[in-house]
């Protein structure tokens, strides 16, 4: 399974990109959402976890965009962000996220199982 990681900081996308190589997955990651949606198109991940808060592109028009292609529009796409007001996380919602997880609590389990569900489906 592949896993693209959407996320300027540096610090989330390697704890994150490590713990998912460590539990079996393909991992790519992205700086911003303009890297993100060409590594998309070339990775073809099997899930994406995309940052909300990101230069060049953030993650609602990446969003945006993945929905609006043929060949990405199917890829479920988890949003992984610190922004955790409910206007966001209807927002990402509303433009085809599949699901919100807040990436500072470092609760890896948690996002896990949200991972492994959504693969299953």
């Amino acid at each position: 399974m592949k896993i693209l990681i959407a996320d300027d900081d540096n610090f989330f996308r390697s704890f994150y990109s490590t713990k998912l190589r460590e539990n079996g997955f393909e991992v790519e990651v992205a700086e911003d959402g303009v890297v993100a949606l060409n590594k998309a198109k070339t990775f073809m991940p099997t899930l994406i976890l995309l940052d909300i808060i990101m230069p060049n592109k953030d993650g609602f028009s990446v969003l945006m965009d993945l929905k609006a292609d043929q060949q990405l529009m199917s890829i479920p796409t988890i949003v992984f962000s610190t922004l955790g007001q409910e206007a966001d996380i209807a927002k990402a919602k509303s433009l085809g996220a599949v699901d919100y997880v807040n990436k500072s609590y470092f609760d890896f389990p948690n996002m896990l199982a949200k991972i492994n569900q959504y693969l299953k489906k």
